[in-house]
């Protein structure tokens, strides 16, 4: 294995750091009781995925189930924010979308919580199966087809990511020894960045013309935001991030993680897909740079509470983002 094999070998999945339900308060614990219709007789609670506080599968005492997140400040200070946007965006999803339905919500100010009905499923298997993979690109297709229903309050895209989009700028900006951390960290794709870094910067602020569009956009897909049952069925989850945007999104946004865990080569991938169709490489590139550069930038900050492993993917994956790059 090369040096540059090292840098994208990563582990290939994260989490936050979760409560149980016995880590709830009491008037938390009693205030889901009483949205879900029945006291909780057991959990089961989530694996992956990166939000920290509570995420589980609850079941009731009149044999219903539910699942249930709740999040309040002390967990992380954005994730009551997160938490009311899946709440804002659920409303937005069409019923031909696969996602689990929102049930109910509460916010008291402090604590946010979902319900969401329970699908029974698995993550993909890690790395990835090519039967797996299949199966979640053709339903990265179907969700291009989708628009938000009538009377939504997506943001557009390109509104969305105008502050996650200016990585590379604050990097050019910014202490030298970042741009220093990068490339001695980042193997070959980060050494290639610093010596591009005018250009990725100029790609970047090309980024959100090219993100514009009218479909709905997860904004957020990796093996962790999806489920596959017992039917073959492809479930969307976590929709916090939604937007309205360009269709192919997704489809690029969620390859270099592919790409780290095992999925294959995203350059190939994207342009075997018909969502690639149309697509340019220029509108490719700058799409690709401004995530590269989220990523990067986002990986020198400290970690945020409760996601002590964040960083480290979001390494990985702007590493990742570059190698594909690079070679267009």
């Amino acid at each position: 294995m090369s040096a540059d094999d090292d840098v994208l070998a990563m582990p290939l999945a994260f989490s936050g750091q979760r409560l149980d339900w016995r880590d709830l308060p009491r008037h938390v614990r009693a205030r889901i009781s009483e949205l879900a219709g029945a006291a909780v007789s057991a959990e089961t609670a989530a694996t992956s995925g990166f939000s920290p506080g509570f995420a589980a599968a609850l079941e009731l005492a009149d044999g219903r189930g539910v699942f249930v997140k709740a999040v309040s400040p002390e967990q992380n200070p954005h994730s009551p924010e997160l938490a009311r946007a899946e709440i804002r965006n659920a409303a937005a999803l069409p019923s031909e979308v696969l996602a689990p339905r929102l049930l109910w919500s509460d916010d008291d100010g402090e604590w946010v919580l979902l319900g969401f009905e329970v699908v029974h499923g698995r993550s993909p298997e890690l790395p990835w199966r090519p039967d797996d993979l299949r199966g979640v690109l053709a339903a990265i297709g179907r969700l291009a087809e989708a628009e938000p229903v009538e009377g939504h309050r997506l943001p557009r895209t390109d509104d969305h990511l105008a502050d996650d989009f200016q990585g590379w700028r604050r990097l050019a900006a910014g202490p030298g020894t970042d741009l220093d951390q990068l490339a001695s960290d980042g193997g070959e794709p980060g050494r290639w960045a610093v010596e591009h870094l005018e250009r990725l910067v100029l790609l970047e602020q090309d980024a959100l013309p090219a993100c514009a569009g009218d479909a709905l956009v997860h904004g957020d897909l990796r093996a962790d935001n999806v489920m596959l049952d017992d039917h073959g069925r492809v479930w969307l989850i976590d929709w916090p991030h939604a937007s309205v945007g360009a269709p192919w999104l997704d489809l690029a946004f969620m390859l270099p993680s592919v790409a780290l865990q095992g999925g294959g080569d995203p350059a190939r991938v994207f342009r075997d897909h018909p969502l690639s169709l149309g697509v340019s490489d220029d509108e490719l590139r700058a799409c690709l740079a401004g995530l590269a550069g989220y990523f990067a930038c986002s990986s020198l900050q400290p970690a945020p509470p409760g996601i002590p492993n964040l960083r480290a993917f979001q390494r990985a994956q702007a590493y990742a983002t570059l190698d594909w790059l690079r070679g267009i």
